[in-house]
């Protein structure tokens, strides 16, 4: 019966152009809106710990930093792997699988957590260690402790949220966004200024409403009839399953951090230059534009990811084709006009950071390469979720290690250090890395064999591998 699933299906309609650009932006635009609400819980927390004074804020940002890169871009990029298994399960119209899968990967990211956890509570050592101020690392310590809760969240939120994108119900996880960001921004007040908690407040606040997030989509999927093909019970088979899941999680978690770690490697490195605090100011400002940008093509790229995996599941090749080139074009448009608009503002988007003439000078100096950056990461955003949706993540790590640490690290370092050019040197060489990126990853795409692609997935969802 198996053997006979796998036989090709006869040729499924293949969507117009306007009816996929459709598609495609009834699934983008609310999972911008989702990813935007998430980024805006940790923007909101450093605001108003911000006014608590300059050591709060020192040791917020720090632990910030440290968690999203020893943690939250773990979990996160190991729960890409979903995206691939998920999807195609739906399109191949195996719905128990979606459960079974979202099971096996809420156990293992648990699992993660621990070692995460005792990274974070030993975060106060760890500084101390690397020559960090006493009392910067202290601060930073205890707000790291507190976000401990925010990751056993993550691991319950990224996985359910896989789960319901896979099978295109975006609602539910647009309120559920929502409801969390509302009660977190009077929580986070009351604890930070309302209680002597300070810092920690903003810490407790973002537990609280990941975890309020993770109830609203546990709620959801136990109860919506939308969900009754797709739940499963927790058997054995979600443990059987995890070397499947960790063949795709590994390699995912591997393409976003790498990525995700150069940047923050950015950051780092430009506290070594001359006049450190002007050109640490300046690329946060910089890393913190593109940031919140980026929203746009990852909502894009979650969506190209469902409807190519659901697409390749089905056994439909020129569906997925057809979705590929759609969002290539929606992209394009999207980061050209952004792109011209930060230039065109580029003499008073510092403003909107800052009030220091130096600070402002020096960022409408770097505009031109950070809409560059825009660019080039609208139409990586759209690649990258391609590849989340085909199980290319192996590639796509491969190609981040190379682009970023093999070829762009190297170029800032000689042009930030060696020829003076400061932090601009410094974002050229991750742009000329991000290039690289887009660039590679985009010819694999113009070559790809999508009927090949489609008798993978038929093969992975019906464990023929």
């Amino acid at each position: 019966m198996e053997k006979g699933l796998l036989l090709p299906r006869p040729p499924a309609p293949v969507p117009g152009v306007l009816e996929e650009a459709g598609r495609l932006g009834r699934l983008a635009a609310p999972m911008v809106a989702v990813s935007l609400s998430q980024f805006f819980l940790q923007v909101i927390s450093m605001m108003m710990v911000g006014h608590l004074g300059e050591l709060p804020l020192s040791g917020a940002a720090i632990a910030t930093s440290f968690t999203s890169v020893s943690g939250f871009s773990l979990l996160m990029g190991m729960a890409s792997g979903l995206d691939t298994l998920c999807g195609q399960a739906f399109g191949a119209e195996q719905y128990r699988k979606l459960g079974t899968h979202t099971h096996t990967a809420i156990i293992t990211l648990l699992m993660v957590c621990l070692p995460v956890s005792l990274l974070w509570a030993s975060v106060e050592k760890i500084l101390c260690v690397i020559g960090q101020d006493p009392s910067i690392a202290h601060e930073a310590g205890r707000y790291a402790n507190w976000m401990i809760p925010s990751l056993l969240a993550f691991a319950f939120s990224q996985p359910l949220m896989r789960f319901l994108q896979a099978q295109s119900l975006i609602l539910p996880m647009e309120v559920a966004a929502a409801v969390s960001l509302c009660v977190h921004v009077p929580l986070c007040w009351a604890l930070v200024f309302g209680t002597r908690l300070g810092n920690v407040g903003a810490a407790m606040a973002i537990g609280v409403a990941s975890w309020i997030n993770v109830f609203v989509l546990g709620l959801y999927v136990y109860f919506s009839p939308a969900c009754e093909m797709t739940r499963a019970k927790l058997t054995r088979e979600a443990l059987d399953n995890t070397r499947e899941f960790l063949r795709l999680a590994l390699p995912s978690a591997l393409m976003i951090c790498l990525e995700w770690w150069s940047f923050e490697l950015l950051i780092l490195m430009s506290g070594l230059l001359p006049h450190p605090q002007l050109e640490t100011s300046v690329l946060s400002i910089c890393l913190s534009t593109i940031s919140t940008l980026y929203a746009i093509p990852y909502g894009i790229g979650a969506a190209v990811s469902t409807r190519v995996s659901n697409e390749l599941g089905a056994g439909n090749p020129r569906g997925a084709r057809t979705s590929v080139y759609v969002a290539l074009l929606v992209a394009a448009v999207e980061g050209t006009t952004l792109t011209l608009g930060l230039f065109c503002l580029r003499r008073s988007w510092g403003y909107a950071y800052s009030n220091v003439d130096e600070v402002v000078r020096y960022s409408t100096k770097m505009a031109p390469l950070v809409s560059l950056s825009i660019l080039t990461d609208a139409l990586q955003g759209v690649i990258s979720g391609v590849a989340r949706g085909c199980g290319w993540q192996h590639i796509g790590a491969a190609v981040n290690l190379g682009s970023f640490y093999l070829f762009g690290i190297p170029i800032a370092l000689f042009l930030g250090f060696h020829l003076g050019f400061g932090g601009r040197g410094l974002w050229i060489g991750i742009l000329c890395g991000s290039t690289m990126q887009t660039s590679v990853l985009f010819l694999l795409t113009g070559f790809t064999n999508w009927q090949r692609q489609a008798n993978e997935a038929r093969k992975r969802v019906f464990g023929e591998f």
